[in-house]
């Protein structure tokens, strides 16, 4: 058996297609010629080539030895639109590489001569869109120029497994259909039976021979060709990961810079250094390197300003690295090994996957306590509207984002060409028992900041689990909390990185989400959609991931929080700046889903656009929330008067909810009558404030309530007061309403669109207390007014059920574009 990596870049590869590596002007590969023959002659292959970008230098740097041979990848276009491919031609003499070089810019061209000089030629990387210009066209005539293609080990997997499924299974049929479409005619006999190779496509010397050609019965280079040639070769690999490629790109930058400033010179002793050394060097030729100079010059700023206190990126990462070094036994084994060499205890498969794990695990943890820290400051600049540092902290962020862009950029490219490449499938899969090409089932990502939270939201998320259960919907609710232990099924909940206390709102917390987690996650759970349900810190990561996977990103508006940010600081610039804010961020959203024609409105008259905008139906639990759950539970546990007419409020016990005016209105009322009773269910920063304001008057406050003891409490009332003008929706209004209660509410905000003024309730104008206590009188002082309503607004939210709405909710995912998965497609096929 032959073995070769057909695939395989040195440090004559000069030119990268990544921006990370351009940016820094780095070549795209700094791998010695000599490294290459040497690593994969370790890893068993038997033959060893180079295939630099149009240029043999390479190759020619190892062809004294006689297990090797000069190739090279060719770059080649199509000539009606530049669309760039990559064409390997294997085992070439100097003169054909100068021609190739000649004739090159024209795929045609190109073909018609490696054919005619019998040159064994394949199409490198497919479905991999060079310059994002590949199309279904493209693929097309690339089936009647190629006799062989790669399965490449540098790219997503699914990209090789949609070729092979495609190309196993074409038939003349296809291929006469193609000669015609294109007026071309293949340039080798039965043009519809396709070889497959393989090749590492390796950069940084991190993968040589991980992906391979086998040809079992060859026994040298002729007839290895002959192999590929017949139909005999076949592809060995251990498929490549985004992590796989940011680990290539972080180890093609640090052996950049290592070159450039010859920094192996300063070789140092850290074991720290050792480390990142190990990670980011070919194993068998790893040095002291730039991460050595780097974090000696480090440590020298550090013995020269340690009494000076700093909050630069560079002392952070410098901090950070020496606590997860002291504190990960896994880091600190790795950078005791004082042997470079490959350790006969694992294979070098294990071993390059191993190295990855850790280098991603290092990053994650390094970018997280960074994250942290770098929030925290920007958050408190904020705070105090302190706009110079906030720019300056925005800057820190920017290099935090540089130190992560390897694997911004490897997510990115795996996920890039997922709607090109089951575009292709659907095309020309043959379908079992004449089916038609499957749809594709909304997989839903749906990020929040409040599932574990006692509001209205969380109740909501908290159904919607449930209801996707049991109609079959792939929901999965994505969280960050740092109470919640157990997150049950259709939850995934993230340990924050760490948590920010608003200074005019302790109860309220905004958790920083361990981003890469999330993004690997995401990736690897194969999502359609991405939703997001806050703007906050979930939020921007839920937008970030959407953005690097190129999925479609949608979004609920149901909080206020400018209004919410005027109520806690009384600052008008602050709430203008929120709104800036907010706007940013939904106007990002390929749809946005509110609750109300009075979020609409809003959102529209601040800028957005109204066809981004939808109106989406929403419902309650009429089972759980039902008049039968009246009981003694008010005049028993809570000592209300039996006879009072008991007034009912739920929700966060909050100034922003205009409690301070239901106080008045109701101290007011009980000036001039003594049978009325005030419920307050709930908790919040203004319920010490309230309850010493209301202590002589008779009022029960209770405290978060749940559950069945919530359902009684609402059923057992007799009216509902709501006077809130920041909620987008006002899901207690129609819990109240379902549970037979009338209810006042104000004129501003979602919860007035939720019920029917004068049948259902009372409308009052909004921040008017006047108002509201005419409202709360002439119930008292209309006898019967109450079991008159009561009854309607039950019989108004019959048909509001939970489940209906949630349903008609998740066909809007399925209006917007979306590419059929790998794995529909697997069931079909």
């Amino acid at each position: 058996m032959i073995k070769i990596d057909l695939h395989v870049h040195s440090k004559f590869s000069k030119r990268p297609s990544q921006w990370i590596l351009q940016k820094i002007s780095c070549p795209e590969s700094f791998t010695d010629p000599m490294l290459v023959y040497n690593t994969a002659k370790a890893k068993g292959m038997s033959l060893v080539t180079i295939s630099d970008h149009n240029t043999i230098d390479g190759a020619l740097e190892i062809a004294h030895l006689s297990d090797t041979y000069i190739s090279e990848e060719i770059t080649s276009y199509f000539p009606e639109d530049g669309c760039k491919v990559h064409v390997l031609a294997q085992n070439i003499t100097e003169a054909q590489h100068d021609e190739i070089q000649k004739i090159r810019q024209n795929i045609f061209d190109l073909v018609a001569y490696l054919n005619g000089e019998y040159i064994v030629n394949i199409i490198a990387h497919p479905l991999y869109a060079v310059n994002d210009r590949l199309t279904i066209k493209h693929f097309e005539q690339l089936l009647l120029l190629f006799k062989n293609f790669e399965l490449n080990g540098a790219r997503n997997d699914k990209q090789n497994q949609i070729l092979a499924q495609v190309l196993k299974k074409l038939t003349p049929l296809d291929i006469e259909r193609l000669s015609n479409l294109y007026d071309y005619q293949p340039l080798f006999d039965t043009p519809w039976e396709k070889n497959l190779t393989g090749g590492s496509d390796d950069h940084s010397g991190l993968n040589i021979a991980r992906t391979f050609t086998a040809v079992d019965d060859a026994t040298d280079l002729h007839s290895f060709m002959n192999g590929i040639l017949n139909g005999k070769s076949r592809a060995v690999s251990d498929p490549s990961t985004p992590q796989t490629m940011a680990h290539n790109l972080y180890g093609i930058a640090y052996q950049f810079y290592s070159s450039r400033f010859n920094f192996g010179r300063h070789a140092g002793k850290d074991q720290l250094l050792k480390f990142l050394d190990q990670s980011l060097m070919p194993v068998s030729n790893a040095d002291d390197g730039l991460i050595s100079r780097f974090y000696t010059f480090l440590s020298k700023r550090k013995n020269r300003r340690e009494n000076t206190k700093s909050n630069s990126l560079t002392d952070l990462i410098r901090k950070e690295t020496e606590r997860l070094f002291a504190e990960n036994p896994d880091l600190l084994k790795i950078a005791r090994t004082q042997s470079k060499k490959i350790q006969l205890s694992e294979s070098h498969e294990e071993q390059e996957q191993h190295r990855e794990e850790l280098w991603f695990d290092f990053v994650n943890q390094l970018s997280n306590k960074v994250l942290f820290h770098t929030g925290d400051h920007l958050l408190g600049q904020a705070s105090g509207a302190n706009l110079f540092n906030i720019f300056q902290t925005i800057g820190s962020v920017g290099g935090l984002y540089s130190l992560l862009a390897p694997y911004f950029v490897a997510f990115v490219h795996f996920a890039k060409d997922n709607e090109m490449n089951t575009a292709v499938l659907n095309r020309f899969a043959k379908y079992k028992n004449g089916h038609q090409p499957p749809k594709s089932r909304v997989k839903l990502g749906h990020f929040t900041d409040t599932f574990y939270d006692v509001n209205g939201v969380a109740q909501t998320l908290q159904q919607q689990v449930q209801a996707a259960l049991k109609h079959d919907k792939h929901l999965t609710i994505i969280t960050c909390d740092v109470q919640a232990e157990k997150t049950g099924e259709g939850v995934k909940n993230f340990t924050p990185t760490g948590v920010y206390e608003i200074p005019e709102y302790t109860e309220q917390k905004l958790y920083y989400p361990p981003f890469l987690e999330m993004l690997e996650y995401c990736y690897d759970q194969g999502f359609t959609h991405i939703h997001s349900a806050t703007p906050g810190p979930i939020g921007l990561a839920a937008l970030a991931i959407a953005k690097i996977l190129k999925l479609p990103l949608t979004s609920t508006y149901h909080t206020q929080f400018p209004q919410y940010a005027q109520y806690l600081t009384g600052d008008n610039f602050i709430e203008e700046l929120t709104w800036k804010f907010m706007i940013w961020y939904y106007d990002q959203m390929d749809q946005i889903y509110v609750s109300s024609q009075n979020s609409f409105d809003e959102l529209t008259e601040r800028g957005i656009k109204p066809e981004k905008i939808r109106i989406m139906p929403r419902g309650i639990n009429t089972e759980i929330f039902h008049p039968s759950k009246k009981c003694n539970i008010l005049t028993s546990n809570f000592k209300v008067n039996e006879e009072a007419l008991k007034f009912l409020y739920v929700g966060r016990v909050s100034k922003e909810k205009n409690l301070p005016i239901l106080a008045e209105a109701f101290k007011a009322l009980c000036a001039n009558r003594d049978k009325a009773h005030l419920t307050v269910v709930g908790d919040g920063p203004y319920a010490d404030e309230m309850k010493n304001l209301l202590k002589d008057y008779p009022v029960t406050f209770t405290g978060y309530l749940s559950g069945e003891p919530l359902c009684r409490v609402y059923a057992s009332a007799d009216l509902f007061v709501f006077p809130s003008t920041t909620d987008t929706f006002g899901n207690v209004v129609l819990e109240a309403q379902a549970s037979g209660l009338p209810v006042i509410v104000s004129d501003l905000g979602g919860p007035c669109e939720n019920m029917l003024d004068q049948e259902t309730g009372i409308i009052v104008k909004s921040d008017d207390e006047p108002a509201l206590l005419a409202a709360m009188q002439q119930f008292l002082n209309t006898p019967g007014l109450c079991s008159q309503m009561a009854d309607r607004a039950r019989a108004y939210m019959e048909d509001r059920s939970f489940e209906n709405a949630f349903i008609q909710s998740w066909e809007f995912y399925k209006e917007i574009h979306m590419p059929v998965s790998m794995q529909e497609f697997s069931k079909a096929v």
